[in-house]
């Protein structure tokens, strides 16, 4: 279930109260008259079952508690509660199988923000999928595909496509289109230095025979994106955090952009070309794969107005009985 906390305007609480009478995924509700400071006005808490977390989140959004109040949402891990259980069984569908799309857009967005740790995280990886390259090291590269961050933007950005939401998917591409170009510039840097003074030696890459797999681009490219992506976005709906480690050593993202830096340095342009798009194909085959799965599997929020209808009819009744 979902913990969800409300604080509206006092004339709002009726209407909100309304809602959540007319959600059977709904249950634990309890009201705070005036304990809201800031913004000011009652705050309301209840347990909703996940099933019916999108209805009852696009229903308080369509009163505008969003713009006059606020609205957070967090899971809960252990509910004891025989109403907890008859709601997330009075909720259509299966736990498992639902997304709350607020807060998978919230945590798809934390993860595609442009700023100093992922640029850290992003060279670091591609430093690691250099050395790789040059000392023909698969365990190193593997190394490299964990420790890169950029799972997080093209997730962010299949998620922006399935909900439109632009500012999302402009975050996410000034993540990926100044994040690799400046891992990848200061990788140029310090393998030239290294080559320099003598801690990294390379000559061709006829020598490789171990991570040659990197630059050749084939049809059982965009087959593994796919998968891996696939299997990435289903972890990040369903909470599955050890399954993405398996979806980072899939693809052949960072190690694309460091193997094109290495065949720069050694001007193998041609395998340089291959290894961005390898790049170019993995971070499309993602994506694709992405929204795919959001729309095949993820249902809509629901029309928040029957909701809204049914808690009107709820206050009515309640003010007949009332009188």
């Amino acid at each position: 279930m979902l913990h969800l906390r409300v604080i509206c305007p006092a004339e709002r609480t009726e209407d909100v109260l309304g809602v959540l009478a007319a959600e059977p995924g709904a249950t634990h509700v309890v009201v705070l008259r005036d304990a809201a400071i800031d913004p000011a006005g009652d705050a309301i808490q209840t347990d909703v079952a996940r099933e019916s977390a999108n209805d009852v989140i696009d229903a308080l959004e369509a009163l505008g508690i969003d713009r006059t109040g606020a609205i957070t949402v967090e899971p809960v891990e252990t509910v004891l509660s025989k109403s907890a259980h008859d709601a997330e069984r009075a909720a259509p569908g299966d736990p498992a199988d639902s997304v709350v799309w607020e807060e998978l857009v919230s945590r798809t967005r934390e993860e595609s923000t442009l700023n100093g740790t992922f640029l850290a995280f992003l060279t670091i990886a591609c430093l690691l999928a250099a050395v790789g390259v040059v000392t023909d090291s698969p365990i190193t590269v593997v190394g490299a595909m964990v420790v890169g961050p950029e799972f997080g933007p093209l997730a962010a950005l299949a998620v922006a496509l399935m909900r439109r939401k632009l500012s999302l998917a402009r975050r996410s591409l000034i993540a990926l289109l100044f994040g690799f170009p400046f891992a990848m510039a200061a990788t140029l840097v310090a393998t030239l230095l290294m080559e320099r003074v003598g801690w990294m030696e390379f000559e061709s890459i006829e020598s490789l025979d171990q991570v040659d797999f990197i630059y050749r681009v084939g049809p059982l490219s965009l087959i593994v994106a796919l998968l891996a992506g696939a299997a990435g976005m289903l972890a990040l709906v369903s909470a599955k955090s050890a399954a993405l480690v398996g979806v980072f050593i899939s693809v052949t993202t960072v190690p694309a952009a460091g193997f094109a830096v290495v065949a720069v340095t050694v001007g193998e342009w041609r395998v340089a070309a291959l290894a961005a798009l390898q790049l170019g194909v993995n971070m499309v085959g993602i994506v694709v794969a992405g929204v795919l799965v959001l729309a095949l599997r993820l249902r809509s929020g629901g029309d928040p107005r029957r909701l809204l209808e049914q808690a009107r009819k709820e206050r009515s009744l309640a003010q007949r009985r009332r009188l």
